[in-house]
């Protein structure tokens, strides 16, 4: 059987009070915070070094943790991307390759599949499941059904966030739903539910140890800005006033209930990730753009920097660092295996593509857990994919989603090496045939270790 090039290290179960010598004030458990954006762009936050927008609970939850600069989220679209964070594995092993349908009926991601939840479910933790969900619309694949006691969001890929109406299409999709029944809430704006129902839930267990995974679908179209924000950006170009006010609306939010973590005693010992789900969207349900990646290559829907390099921060004031910066590569699946380890839980016993962070969380020094990575967006032989060895990265059948002309017939395999053009503005692949050569080969070894998963998972039982 194929052994996977970078396999991650088995990792040793502490006392919670030496977890990777990370030391824990609180004898009680850690609680776990997942906050997950939607479409938000590489550097669209005050701390990644955005000067037009207002995001002081982002910074805060920086200036209290620590804050990634080269951090990838698991692929470059919505669902496959939350199959990897919430699995540790690549989204394509986990049968999420793309995006699965938000049509109620269809099912999504594979049940036999291993989430976050389910772990820390049986670790005696509660679990809670708060807003976008775009991984199955049927019992067997909604939240309630993989790991989550507690879930309210909708269940497709987007909503209006009055109406609560599907937005893609029609006709009259309501999509709002609670423990897997549906409920109306017309008029009321989704964000303000979404808050409530964090403080709920906090409030409701904060005498015993939570995870909650909170998928706010935002700065996710429809940009639904409130008021406030729409006049404070009015002197901003259309779209980035539009998304800018979104953004400041979703960290205000996220403010709400990092004000409320601190109101009911449980913030010192609460870990805070805060992440999106991959690059900003060009689409033209967001007016072609308004988020930023500076000088990033591409956006949401291919793999260059711009649509997979993210914002992503870590904040947990009793066991970790605080006001640091961590520039090793590290990868949404890996927060899997990260929390799993944080918490003092027993590790899965399953094969993981993401690793632990523990040692870098602790060490600035420490070398990223990962001497290769792979992702592979949809299947096939048109599948977008990428091997990334050390600062070279090799894509297959790229995508450059914000000036799709700009790649030719001899780009289907495009070379960059990133410490010397984190651009990726120039094919090397013709000055160093040699390195395409090891990573094509890689890739292929990749690809037929996910066949090999897929296939395993379709074998019927000996038992």
């Amino acid at each position: 059987m194929f052994k996977p090039i970078t396999i991650p290290v088995l990792f040793t179960v502490f006392a919670l009070a030496t977890v990777a010598g990370i030391v824990a004030a609180d004898p009680k458990r850690p609680n776990v915070l997942v906050i997950y954006t939607d479409d938000q762009g590489t550097l669209d936050a005050n701390c990644y070094g955005s000067d037009d927008l207002i995001t002081p609970h982002f910074d805060r939850l920086a200036k209290t943790g620590i804050r990634f600069t080269q951090m990838y989220s698991p692929s470059a679209i919505c669902s496959a991307s939350r199959a990897g964070l919430l699995t540790g594995r690549f989204p394509a092993r986990a049968g999420v390759p793309s995006n699965v349908s938000s049509q109620e009926g269809v099912a999504g991601m594979p049940t036999g599949e291993v989430t976050i939840a389910e772990v820390m479910r049986s670790a005696g933790y509660r679990t809670g499941h708060i807003g976008k969900w775009h991984l199955g619309f049927t019992p067997e694949t909604m939240p309630n059904a993989q790991g989550f006691e507690s879930s309210f969001g909708h269940m497709g890929g987007c909503i209006d966030n009055y109406s609560h109406f599907f937005y893609w299409n029609g006709p009259n999709r309501h999509d709002l739903w609670r423990d897997g029944k549906e409920v109306w809430q017309d008029g009321r704006y989704f964000g303000d539910a979404m808050v409530d129902e964090c403080q709920n839930l906090i409030s409701q267990w904060k005498d015993e140890p939570f995870f909650i995974y909170w998928a706010i679908n935002w700065p996710h179209y429809p940009l639904q800005g409130t008021a406030k924000w729409r006049q404070k950006y009015s002197h901003l170009p259309n779209p980035r006033d539009k998304y800018a006010a979104f953004v400041s609306s979703l960290d205000e939010r996220i403010g709400l209930v990092i004000d409320h973590l601190e109101k009911e005693g449980l913030r010192d010992n609460t870990i805070v990730v805060l992440q999106s789900d991959h690059g900003h969207s060009v689409e033209e349900r967001t007016f072609g753009g308004g988020g930023n990646c500076g000088s990033y290559r591409g956006a949401k829907g291919c793999l260059f920097e711009g649509g997979i390099r993210v914002p992503s921060i870590i904040s947990w004031p009793a066991g970790i660092p605080q006001d640091q910066v961590r520039d090793q590569m590290a990868v949404g699946c890996d927060w899997f295996p990260t929390l799993i380890e944080l918490t003092g839980i027993e590790m899965p016993d399953h094969h993981l593509d993401g690793a632990s962070l523990a040692a870098v969380l602790k060490d600035p020094n420490a070398t990223t857990p990962h001497e290769t990575f792979y992702w592979q967006l949809g299947n096939g032989k048109n599948a977008q994919w990428v091997v990334r060895k050390g600062d070279w990265k090799l894509l297959g059948n790229p995508t450059d989603r914000t000036d799709p002309g700009s790649l030719g017939k001899d780009d289907k395999l495009f070379l960059a090496n990133l410490s010397q053009d984190p651009t990726e503005a120039t094919n090397l692949a013709t000055q160093y045939p040699d390195v395409v050569e090891s990573l094509s080969q890689m890739q292929q070894r990749y690809a037929a270790s996910i066949t090999e998963t897929i296939q395993a998972k379709a074998e019927p039982s000996l038992n």
